[in-house]
C-alpha cells in the first residue's frame, strides 16, 4: 500500500471545547438545521482529493451523526453542494468531509479546491442520512473513486460489530485513492484495492455472485458504475439487497420517475405563510417554491441529493425522485426539484 503525502494541510484553531470527541461538554442543539462552520483543516488526501475540518466557531459540540450522512455546504459563491462525512460519528466537536476536483463539474468542487477556504465561515445544513447502515449478516461494500467517503465510517462500524465484511475499492490510480491507510488499518475484513490502471475494472458479477446469503450490498460510485451493479444484483440477490448513494443522476432516468411526463397544472399552498401559488406545466414545483421563499436550499434539480427536500401536508405528491425511500415518501417527505403533484393541489410546510 502506498502512503500517500499528505503534509499539505492548512488549519485554524478554534475556541477549546471542554469534554472529549465522545459528545461530553457543551452539547448541540438538538435539531440538524442551518449553521455556521468554521472551515479550521484542509488536508491533502490523495491526489485531486482534499478534506475539510468542520467546527463550531465557539468548540460547541456538533449535532451526532451516523455512517452514510452527508452534510449541506453553502459555498462562498452560494453553490450549494452536499459531501458525504467520513470522520468518526464519535468525535463530536469536527465534522469531516473530503472533495474530490473535478473539472467536468458545475464549478462545486473547484471552488473548495481553489478558494482559500481555512478560517472562512461556511453555512452548513445537516447533518441528514438517506444511506443508512441497516442489520445485515453480511456486507459487501463497493466504491469508486471519491465514492470512499461514506464508506469509511460504515466500515469502522461493521467492524465494531465484528460482522464479515468484504470492500472492493476502484479508483482511476492507487495514487488518487484516498484513505488507503485508515481503510487498511480498520481490520476485521477483506480490503481489495483495484486501481484501473493495475487491475482494470473490477469483475461485478463474479463479486456479487460469491456473495454469502445474508449479505447487504452498499455502493457509491460513478453512475455507470451504480447501473452495472443494479443490473448484477437484479440477477443474483433477493429484492432490497441493494443500498446506493449517487452524486450524479442516474445513467438512464427510471420508468415513471425522471422521465415522466411534466403532467397539469397544480397549486401549491405555503402552510406557513398561507401563500398559494400555480405550478404551470413547463416549470418545476421547485423554482415556483423559490419565488415565493427564495432562502430553501437546492442542488442537483435532478432528483438525486435530496437537498431540496419538504414535507406535504396535504395532497397526493407525485414522486420522480431516485433519493427518497418508500418508508420516507409515507412520512410526507417529498423532493420538490423533480417531484409534481397526482392531486390538484399541495400544501407544503413551507
Amino acid at each position: 500500500m502506498t502512503s500517500l503525502d499528505t503534509s499539505t494541510t492548512a488549519t485554524v484553531d478554534v475556541a477549546p471545547a471542554s469534554g472529549t470527541g465522545t459528545g461530553t461538554g457543551t452539547e448541540a442543539p438538538a435539531d440538524t438545521g442551518t449553521r455556521e462552520l468554521l472551515v479550521r483543516q484542509v488536508r491533502l488526501e490523495a491526489d485531486g482529493v482534499v478534506s475539510l475540518q468542520l467546527a463550531d466557531p465557539s468548540g460547541k459540540a456538533l449535532a451526532p451523526w451516523e455512517p452514510g450522512a452527508h452534510l449541506d455546504l453553502v459555498l462562498p459563491s452560494g453553490l450549494v453542494r452536499q459531501y458525504s462525512l467520513c470522520g468518526d460519528p464519535a468525535e463530536r466537536h469536527h465534522y469531516t468531509v473530503a472533495v474530490l476536483k473535478e473539472p467536468a463539474s458545475r464549478g462545486g468542487s473547484r471552488e473548495i479546491h481553489d478558494t482559500g477556504l481555512v478560517g472562512r465561515l461556511l453555512t452548513v445544513r445537516g447533518p441528514r442520512n438517506q444511506f443508512r447502515l441497516t442489520d445485515a449478516e453480511h456486507y459487501l461494500f463497493l466504491a469508486g473513486g471519491i465514492g470512499v467517503t461514506p464508506i469509511v465510517p460504515m466500515l469502522a462500524a461493521v467492524a465494531a460489530l465484528g460482522r464479515p465484511y468484504r470492500l472492493v475499492y476502484g479508483g482511476r490510480t492507487r495514487a488518487s485513492m484516498a484513505f488507503l491507510d485508515r481503510l487498511g488499518a480498520i481490520g476485521g475484513g477483506t480490503l481489495e484495492v483495484l486501481p484501473e490502471d493495475e487491475a482494470g475494472w473490477p469483475d461485478l458479477d463474479a463479486i456479487v455472485s460469491s456473495a454469502p446469503a445474508g449479505t447487504a450490498v452498499y455502493c457509491c460510485g460513478p453512475a455507470g458504475m451504480i447501473a452495472a451493479l443494479e443490473g448484477v444484483c437484479e440477477r443474483h440477490l433477493p429484492p432490497g439487497s441493494l443500498h446506493v448513494e449517487r452524486f450524479t443522476a442516474p445513467v438512464a432516468p427510471v420508468a415513471g420517475e425522471l422521465d415522466a411526463e411534466p403532467g397539469a397544472t397544480f397549486e401549491v399552498e405555503l402552510a406557513r405563510t398561507g401563500v398559494v401559488l400555480q405550478v404551470p406545466p413547463d416549470r418545476s414545483l421547485l423554482r415556483v417554491v423559490l419565488e415565493a421563499v427564495p432562502s430553501h436550499l437546492y442542488s442537483c434539480e435532478e432528483g438525486y441529493c435530496g437537498t431540496c427536500e419538504a414535507r406535504v401536508l396535504d395532497g397526493e405528491p407525485d414522486h420522480r425522485d431516485t433519493v427518497l425511500t418508500d418508508e420516507e415518501k409515507d412520512e410526507g417527505k417529498m423532493i420538490l426539484c423533480v417531484g409534481r403533484a397526482c392531486s390538484p393541489r399541495l400544501v407544503l410546510d413551507l
